[in-house]
């Protein structure tokens, strides 16, 4: 990709702006161009898009969708050690790239739309991926701003975002996934990719809104997930106690002797509505 969009090889650009990847942060940066289009690619059609990255470190992934024809990459970035390095990239493409320094976890997503199509795509850091991607996920209006998330995982984190019921790793993030997108695991990407390499394999996974999930309070559902999961080797009557036990469940005519892996969807909304 250094012959199709003429910039610097990402080795040359972290070596001359100092950019050691940080543990704190949840820093692996992905040096090899061709898997950066691969995860772009994942996305589709890039053009009259929006994208916004979290994390986009040096920035290879920013180059590979601003290559691919996104209208705008809205990049947020908390390194500040990273921002001249991306100005070299914004610089390349002349107004199609916006750079916001601050903490994605508090950063109002939906204000940052300008009223086109928006995708966010990502190599998430690892220590707030799941939590951002459940911001996204509950939002109280419902289509959200977002086309699609195409995000990168630890492959545990994306097992358990793609399981369904009697699934080992079906659990509070499958229901939720499962509950308002339509998501599938695209591929994997070895340690090896990464500069520091980690010590698990990592996954992208595609995740595009239901348009009309099952009516649901997502508060409702929240604590009935939380119940069901927190103690998800005992029945349901157990576990959903604080929350009504049998009499909840009967309402939502659900065995008590079930347990919370061997329930659909349809039956936590079901549960969540009864609540």
């Amino acid at each position: 990709m250094a012959a199709l969009d003429g910039l610097p090889p990402l080795r040359d650009v972290i070596q001359r702006h100092g950019l050691d990847a940080r543990k704190a942060l949840g820093q692996n940066f992905l040096l090899d161009l061709n898997l950066t289009q691969k995860i772009a690619r994942t996305a589709g059609s890039l053009e009259g898009v929006t994208v916004i990255e979290v994390g986009p470190g040096p920035g290879g992934l920013t180059r590979a969708i601003l290559a691919l024809g996104a209208k705008k990459v809205i990049a947020i970035e908390r390194d500040s050690r990273c921002v001249p390095a991306l100005a070299e990239i914004g610089a390349h493409y002349p107004d199609r790239l916006q750079v916001i320094e601050g903490d994605a976890l508090k950063t109002p997503f939906e204000t940052l739309a300008d009223g086109g199509p928006v995708k966010i795509i990502a190599n998430l850091p690892y220590n707030v991926g799941t939590q951002l991607l459940v911001n996204w996920l509950l939002p109280e209006r419902w289509p959200p701003f977002w086309q699609s998330l195409t995000l990168m995982f630890q492959r545990e984190v994306g097992l358990r975002i793609v399981a369904e019921a009697d699934d080992d790793h079906y659990g509070r993030l499958g229901v939720l996934c499962g509950w308002r997108t339509r998501a599938r695991m695209a591929f994997d990407v070895p340690p090896q990719a990464f500069t520091p390499p980690p010590k698990v394999t990592s996954s992208v996974v595609h995740l595009e809104p239901v348009e009309s999930p099952i009516p649901c309070s997502v508060s409702a559902l929240e604590k009935v997930t939380h119940a069901a999961f927190g103690q998800r080797r005992k029945m349901l009557r157990q576990s959903l106690k604080p929350l009504g036990g049998e009499a909840l469940l009967a309402k939502a005519d659900i065995d008590p002797q079930r347990r919370a892996e061997t329930l659909s969807v349809e039956e936590f909304c079901r549960l969540a509505n009864c609540l």
